[in-house]
């Protein structure tokens, strides 16, 4: 079981780290690079982008989440709590993203193909204020999931 646990936290471990490192890449170099050319060229690669992501980030997002929350459903104590709060800030992640961020998405795949409405920079605000959420609390998910891992590995070189 100890094996199955170590593996299950290096899933976790693996996975929230890909879903916080491709968030935070987006938001410190995506969403700078999005602001500084051409409306038409951002809707043009933004849609071509959330084409791409739509799979990958979703099942980032999937393996995440389970496997922070089986991991809680397996272990007991504080482990369980902090694995939990994992498993629930990435669940939080995806609902901002499938509420927030993919109904505008779905609005700016629309303005690629014709013209963006007078509002939208309004709207491409909001949609970056959901991708800063998003991008803490997968962040958040990872540091605690690494908290996880330190913790056991402390307890394992403590024995004889």
């Amino acid at each position: 079981m100890r094996t199955f646990l170590s593996l299950l936290l290096g899933l976790s471990l693996l996975s929230t780290g890909l879903l916080a490192g491709a968030f935070g890449y987006g938001a410190a170099n995506l969403v700078p690079t999005f602001d500084s050319v051409p409306i038409d060229m951002r809707l043009d690669f933004h849609t071509q982008l959330m084409r791409m992501n739509g799979i990958t980030m979703q099942g980032a997002m999937a393996v995440s989440a389970l496997s922070a929350l089986a991991l809680a459903a397996l272990t007991r104590g504080r482990t369980r709590a902090l694995a939990a709060t994992a498993g629930f800030l990435t669940v939080t992640s995806f609902l901002i993203t499938r509420f927030g961020n993919v109904p505008i998405n779905g609005r700016i795949k629309q303005w690629a193909a014709t013209a963006p409405p007078a509002d939208h920079a309004e709207i491409l605000g909001r949609w970056e204020l959901f991708n800063d959420a998003r991008t803490c609390t997968a962040a958040a998910a990872f540091v605690i999931l690494i908290a996880v891992a330190l913790r056991r590995s402390g307890r394992a070189t403590e024995r004889p």
